[in-house]
């Protein structure tokens, strides 16, 4: 076959001078391979979909690692003027709820400085929970001078050198923590704000609160109101407020004729009354108040702050 002749399955058609397959069949042929191409490029672009749905080899797995991945999400829809924003409108309201709360409870406190408290929040709570209070308020005077004596040596030895917060003992609870959360820090005006005011349970937002409001009460309050407020709204036994009704719960008398002992055995049962029984002490419990009582007689100067001023 001559070079210039065009190849087998081409012929020229005589009318338009192009070359055109010489076998028609030969045009089934190109349409096949088109749909071969295209069934390939669909199965690539389906693999490609697959594929970016499938997750990656350090995609997080657990729900931590799921979590901080949404927050991230979450966070990158918010830029930072409208968190800040919303920062800003969070700490006014914030402030106007504090503001409204501590209005309240400086009303409260100039009222008590002349009116009994009817009821503690920890009353409230426990009433609330089911437990039948016992209370019964009785005056300072009626309550034994042996009761002021140890009371203010077990729970707050500084009662009358302070303006409501021993700073001394702070320290030296933080030192003693180690690293953990400070105990044995509270004096009887923080615990006077936070029965009367807040909520029993340990959190530094309590005990953020329970400052202005021990300092408050320092101002408006003498120290025997303190004083008389505390052991009339004390606990000490489940559902027994007061020293009245302690008194009679554990020893069968009335809160002034208390002995000494008896005494120092409700004193070292305060900070524990579920578990330290006053009239059944154990042994830890005794030996506690023993000590109580040699501090107490050794000690009148603990209650220089409580006692009438002679004319």
């Amino acid at each position: 076959m001559d070079k210039s002749d065009p190849p087998f399955d081409k012929t020229v058609d005589p009318t338009t001078g192009k070359s055109v397959p010489a076998n028609p069949a030969s045009e089934l042929f190109h349409p096949a391979q088109e749909s071969s191409s295209g069934q390939q490029s669909e199965s690539e672009d389906v693999g490609k979909t697959f594929a970016s749905a499938a997750p990656a080899t350090g995609a997080p797995q657990g729900p931590k690692d799921r979590f901080q991945a949404w927050a991230q999400s979450f966070l990158a829809r918010w830029d930072a003027p409208r968190l800040k924003d919303i920062g800003i409108r969070a700490a006014k309201v914030a402030a106007i709820v504090f503001a409204a709360w501590f209005s309240v409870v400086l009303l409260l406190i100039a009222i008590y400085r002349f009116v009994n408290p009817p009821y503690s929040n920890l009353m409230l709570l426990e009433r609330l929970g089911g437990t039948r209070i016992t209370q019964k308020w009785v005056p300072l005077e009626a309550i034994s001078p042996n009761l002021h004596r140890t009371v203010i040596m077990s729970e707050d030895g500084q009662f009358c050198r302070h303006w409501g917060i021993d700073f001394a003992e702070v320290l030296s609870a933080i030192k003693r923590a180690s690293g953990g959360r400070p105990r044995g820090a509270s004096t009887i005006t923080m615990q006077v704000s936070k029965n009367l005011f807040l909520w029993p349970s340990k959190s530094y937002v309590r005990k953020a609160l329970e400052v202005p409001v021990t300092f408050a009460i320092e101002l408006v309050w003498p120290k025997r109101r303190i004083l008389e407020v505390y052991l009339n709204i004390a606990e000490w036994d489940r559902g027994v407020f007061g020293a009245e009704a302690a008194a009679r719960a554990h020893f069968k008398r009335s809160a002034k004729h208390l002995t000494l002992r008896q005494s120092a055995l409700l004193a070292v049962a305060l900070p524990n009354p579920a578990t330290r029984d006053a009239g059944n002490p154990g042994p830890w419990t005794s030996r506690r108040a023993s000590g109580i009582q040699r501090l107490a007689a050794r000690s009148p100067w603990a209650v220089s702050c409580i006692q009438r001023k002679r004319r």
